[in-house]
């Protein structure tokens, strides 16, 4: 099922969002959310007697990480190359602050602080349960869901600093959306589900999950085995060759089959 956190202008509630994504990894406005009650993770689905029209609410982050975002870098061969790299030997992890979390049709703010800032469109992995050492065929255990997130980077930072935080850290570098689906298997992701990224309605990434070099699985098991996960934290897992630069008032959109799809439009910070 598909679970959204939302707001009708008083306080974030969760709901299960129901209807048939087209073709565009869109639903209707007039598909319904069906409210739950208390936090899903924690309180399991309880269904309410309350509907709500799609189009009558603002969806916000489905999840809001209270612990960390972990990201995954150069999981993709050909992404590696075209950032002028080798693949690691070992999956190339850093963290985003839960500051820069920011949900559907929320803006991306450009900072002053850079000249050049990135789309890079990501399959993510939300994570059910507090877990350390979680063995590669045990991964399914804790795994609530998945979601669709833009990795946005500064990448004349991610250059100048020699490291990654202020790059792909700063205020709404991590747009998440536009809900979780839960009902989905690592191994659909192995089999391959196909991930593009539009700027303006134009094709710029388009890969499938099925080339990331370690899997879900994986990932999980090694970045456990470093540190203690915890419910609602997040696990971006790279992004495909096609990375490119985003400027004031354009739009970025990020599908992923089956998923639906995540949009954001850039603003220029102060805006």
């Amino acid at each position: 099922m598909r679970i959204a956190r939302f707001t009708t202008g008083e306080e974030p509630t969760y709901g299960v969002v129901t209807g048939d994504l087209d073709e565009y990894g869109q639903l209707p406005d007039d598909a319904v959310i069906v409210g739950l009650a208390g936090d899903p993770m924690y309180a399991g689905v309880k269904l309410l007697d309350q509907e709500y029209r799609l189009g009558d609410v603002k969806l916000l982050a489905p999840v809001l990480p209270r612990s960390k975002v972990v990201a995954v870098g150069k999981n993709y061969a050909k992404h590696a190359a075209e950032m002028g790299g080798e693949q690691p030997k070992e999956p190339l992890i850093f963290l985003k602050p839960n500051t820069s979390v920011i949900g559907p049709n929320d803006p991306i703010q450009y900072p002053p602080q850079t000249q050049d800032l990135h789309y890079e469109g990501e399959l993510a992995v939300v994570i059910g349960r507090i877990c350390r050492d979680v063995p590669a065929e045990q991964a399914t255990d804790v795994i609530f869901g998945y979601t669709i997130a833009n990795d946005v980077t500064a990448r004349d930072l991610q250059k100048s600093d020699g490291q990654w935080a202020r790059a792909k850290g700063m205020d709404t570098f991590c747009p998440l959306g536009p809900w979780i689906e839960d009902d989905l298997d690592p191994q659909d992701f192995i089999e391959g589900r196909r991930l593009q990224t539009f700027l303006n309605g134009d094709v710029k990434q388009d890969g499938s999950t099925a080339d990331m070099s370690w899997q879900i699985p994986d990932l999980i098991a090694y970045i456990s085995a470093a540190m203690t996960l915890l419910p609602g934290d997040v696990i971006l897992t790279g992004t495909p060759e096609g990375v490119g630069p985003m400027q004031v008032d354009d739009e970025v959109e990020v599908s992923v089959e089956g998923l639906g799809s995540l949009t954001n439009k850039v603003v220029k910070r102060g805006q």
